[in-house]
């Protein structure tokens, strides 16, 4: 079986790839980027400014053979402050074009919802189309699980995806709060998980 690294960057374009492919059906990242042709495009270069950020702020993890991919931050930096924000503004501005405003409104409501504290925070976690359904999701986030359980730390976690629901749960995650996204949006569900 394939193990689970923590990526470097050299590997960091093969994960922005994997998730790109992973959540071109998503319904938040859809509802965000309705362009289904130019998605893949964008979703990629959306996935290389994240993992830049989340990879100073937590961990970038990967299975060996690119099969799946997730990102953590650690606890006290869910969110990482103004200072990447604003770096952030104009390559943002360019993925989103006039899709800006829907991108806000979902992360307004991921902020609004995401609790206060110390937690691994699952910012994103995703498998390959080709891979889906053989247990790499679990496999992967029960990796970063344990690293929370030896610190004694919760972890959270929300989703757009109601078929997700149902594995979080099987690893322990509860639903804590649910939102729907102003204007259209998707329904979310935030999630923590105890310290086991």
């Amino acid at each position: 079986m394939t193990e689970i690294i923590d990526a470097q960057g050299a590997h960091y374009p093969m994960v922005a790839e994997t998730l790109a492919q992973a959540f071109h059906t998503d319904p938040a990242l859809s509802y965000i980027l309705q362009d289904e042709g130019s998605r893949p495009r964008r979703l990629k270069r959306l996935f290389d400014l994240i993992i830049a950020d989340d990879a100073n702020f937590g961990r970038v993890v990967q299975s060996a053979g690119n099969e799946a991919a997730a990102l953590w931050r650690s606890p006290g930096n869910a969110d990482s402050g103004d200072e990447p924000l604003i770096a952030q503004l104009m390559p943002m501005l360019r993925i989103f074009g006039f899709a800006l405003p829907r991108a806000m409104r979902v992360v307004e409501g991921i902020d609004k919802n995401r609790p206060k504290g110390d937690f691994w925070y699952l910012h994103f976690v995703g498998v390959r189309p080709a891979h889906q359904g053989k247990g790499w999701g679990g496999r992967i986030i029960r990796e970063g699980l344990a690293r929370a359980d030896a610190e004694g730390l919760p972890s959270w976690l929300e989703t757009a995806t109601p078929e997700n629901v149902p594995l979080y749960q099987r690893l322990g995650f509860v639903i804590q709060c649910e939102w729907d996204v102003p204007k259209g949006g998707p329904h979310f569900w935030g999630m923590m998980r105890e310290a086991a």
